[in-house]
């Protein structure tokens, strides 16, 4: 299972996410983005996944090969969690501009699951609800939340990342 983390203050929700995984016996591979690195170390999944984690395009374990491609192949689900709307976006859009975005938009044939996660303003923003059409009608990914709640900003709203053991149920659902 491939585990995308891109930069919402949720990262750390999914470093639980990825030990519940794990848990299970799935063999979790996490990519993530550089604002994801600036909010939990990438050191954090290695540990609770025994797995590399990726980072870049340009850089990564010696085994990695045209990385983005052969993790694509390999994957045979993959979860974005903390999906912001900054992926969610480039996803839409076919913006192949990080590792995560590009090996996205190499899974677009496999089942994918967001768990959307950011200020309550944003997802209440008609163009990241048009970005969740694009995904959710035409590429048929799945989507968990998000929920409503007390947000890192302070505010209460629609925009909590789902919880890891919600996450963990509807990946069990799709596969």
């Amino acid at each position: 299972m491939l585990l995308g983390v891109s930069g919402g203050i949720a990262a750390y929700k999914a470093a639980d996410l990825a030990s519940k995984l794990t848990a299970t016996g799935a063999v979790v591979r996490t990519m993530m983005t550089d604002s994801a690195c600036k909010l939990i170390a990438p050191a954090t999944f290695e540990a609770v996944t025994g797995q590399p984690v990726y980072t870049s395009l340009w850089q990564g374990p010696e085994d990695f090969k045209i990385g983005h491609i052969q993790t694509a192949d390999w994957a045979d689900t993959v979860v974005v969690a903390p999906a912001t709307a900054n992926i969610i976006a480039k996803i839409a859009s076919g913006i192949c501009d990080d590792l995560l975005s590009t090996t996205l938009c190499a899974c677009w044939d496999k089942p994918v699951l967001l768990a959307p996660a950011m200020n309550n303003k944003m997802w209440a923003n008609p163009i990241v609800h048009r970005n969740m059409s694009i995904l959710t009608d035409q590429l048929k990914f799945k989507t968990i939340g998000p929920a409503s709640g007390r947000l890192a900003c302070g505010t209460k709203g629609i925009g909590r990342m789902a919880e890891p053991a919600d996450i963990l149920e509807a990946l069990m659902e799709i596969l």
